[in-house]
């Protein structure tokens, strides 16, 4: 059953996880259980953990860490109660020498006792400040998954681990632009300042129609493309470099913490 993006229902996060654990959720989750941080996912290895870590801290604007896991636990305490990895995402994707060979809506078939769960704060979580302001976020005034793309921005490379960053794109009035700086700046562990305002072909990006994870949204005219560093970073980095095995959410498709939003803002 494929669920819409209903920002309207205010359901809690234990009550969010337990409907997708139940098979009863499995769309994008931008909008649901306000309030709280979603988190990008990444699975590896404990043979390629550390390595990982180099990255996410060499790049904090693509990959600011929210928690990381023991190897094997599937409970992960540090983000709630009750958050098992194997069943609370709503749609995940396996990955097997760079090659996307299955998105399931559970990892029961797929988990093994050596995996660590990096969790990665989420630009979901900066649109709830935004939407108080009365910005527009676009794709939830669509109902649809946020539009991302990659870019020629390179991220900063480990020995092993390199490719381009992805961002997020929301289309804003100039006024609103300048407001949604402000905002996400207070916000680093969830990407933080935009990394790009204006010409999406300065960054890479030659179809700004065609993004290359989740969906197109209307930009009216007299709006600008804002961009935002994205948690599916890694994505573009298991493409380029092609590791035997790991998994991550499918984008758009977050994990729901108990973790509050606004316990994340820097003064």
């Amino acid at each position: 059953m494929t669920a819409a993006i209903l920002p309207e229902i205010a359901l809690s996060a234990p009550e969010v996880r337990q409907r997708i654990r139940r098979a009863e959720l499995d769309g994008p989750t931008a909008g649901l259980a306000p309030g709280h941080v979603q988190a990008n996912l990444m699975i590896l290895p404990k043979d390629l953990a550390n390595e990982f870590l180099l990255f996410a801290q060499r790049n904090p604007k693509s990959c600011p860490l929210l928690d990381v896991s023991n190897p094997g636990q599937t409970l992960l305490t540090g983000l709630g109660e009750d958050i098992d990895i194997r069943t609370d995402t709503p749609r995940y994707r396996i990955w097997q020498d760079g090659k996307l060979v299955a998105e399931p809506t559970d990892l029961m078939d797929w988990w093994r006792d050596d995996l660590v769960t990096f969790s990665i704060g989420c630009s979901f979580s900066f649109e709830e400040p935004m939407l108080a302001e009365g910005i527009d976020v676009r794709h939830i005034s669509q109902g649809c998954n946020v539009p991302m793309y990659r870019t020629n921005i390179p991220t900063r490379p480990t020995t092993g681990l390199h490719g381009p960053m992805v961002v997020s794109m929301r289309p804003l009035k100039a006024a609103d632009a300048i407001r949604a700086v402000q905002i996400t700046s207070r916000l680093p562990s969830v990407h933080g300042a935009p990394v790009h305002i204006g010409d999406p072909a300065l960054i890479g990006i030659q179809d700004i129609s065609r993004p290359d994870y989740g969906d197109a949204v209307e930009i009216r005219p007299g709006e600008l493309p804002v961009f935002w560093a994205c948690g599916v970073t890694p994505q573009s980095v298991i493409q380029t470099v092609a590791p035997p095995f790991c998994i991550t959410h499918a984008p758009g498709h977050m994990l729901i913490t108990d973790l509050l939003n606004t316990k994340l803002a820097v003064l």
